[in-house]
């Protein structure tokens, strides 16, 4: 019998759809070109394919293979003791939420998200859990409904919280600083928010560094957090917020 395995899904599929169907398309493009002779319109065509052929192969390792590797090394720097409170702010299908879960045995990692698929394919509460429960992880796993922007947690509830590529997906900035508030209020003192994104990073940085209390570091994670190239590189905006 067959084990079943973890499934998280992908990341933004329709834009990975589509870098793919350019790279198709300008290497068909290229093949009819050299076949007419325009060997200048081929040769570049052959180049924007191999671009997006490189780009949806970088796509998909990230949000595969890539964003696992990076995040378990960052909660590995938080030296855990094993019995923290964890939020995970738009968890999704659990990637950040079940690697945090593995390393608190006597701990609870709590996620929150409104499982938009458009954000990641077949998201919802129902996959989360269950990818927890082969994990085997379910017991110490809550999903809940909610709106990054009104969680629904008291204040100072968390030792950490950590956020994964979902901040951006909020439209507006004062609603962007209304989730990172939301962040600040839900954790500890002496505690740590790891916020992981693509878009308006240095924006949350001068946000949390205009906060009382607030020690914030901002860096890239390097090519394993790249969806699809340089250009759309993971940046982490860590905050410890002190006594």
């Amino acid at each position: 019998m067959t084990k079943a395995r973890a499934d998280y899904g992908f990341d933004a599929p329709h834009f990975a759809i589509g870098v793919a169907i350019v790279a198709v398309l300008a290497f068909g493009a290229s093949i009819i070109l050299f076949a007419n002779s325009f060997l200048w319109a081929a040769g570049l065509n052959f180049v924007i394919g191999l671009v997006f052929s490189l780009s949806a192969v970088s796509f998909v390792w990230t949000t595969r293979r890539g964003k696992f590797m990076v995040w378990a090394e960052l909660l590995d720097a938080l030296a855990l003791k094993g019995d923290e409170r964890l939020l995970d702010v738009g968890c999704g299908r659990g990637t950040v939420l079940v690697l945090a879960a593995k390393r608190l045995p006597a701990g609870r990692a709590i996620g929150v998200d409104i499982w938009s698929s458009v954000d990641q394919s077949g998201n919802s509460e129902r996959v989360t859990l269950r990818n927890a429960e082969i994990e085997g992880v379910r017991e110490r796993v809550e999903a809940h409904t909610a709106d990054m922007r009104r969680l629904p947690f008291p204040d100072e509830s968390f030792e950490v919280v950590a956020s994964s590529l979902a901040i951006h997906n909020v439209d507006s900035a004062p609603g962007r600083e209304q989730a990172l508030s939301e962040i600040l209020r839900v954790l500890k003192r002496d505690g740590t928010a790891m916020i992981v994104d693509i878009l308006h990073t240095p924006d949350y940085q001068k946000y949390f560094s205009a906060q009382p209390g607030a020690e914030v570091e901002r860096r890239r994670l390097g090519w394993r957090f790249w969806y699809g190239g340089p250009l759309m590189a993971a940046t982490l905006v860590k905050v410890r917020r002190s006594r």
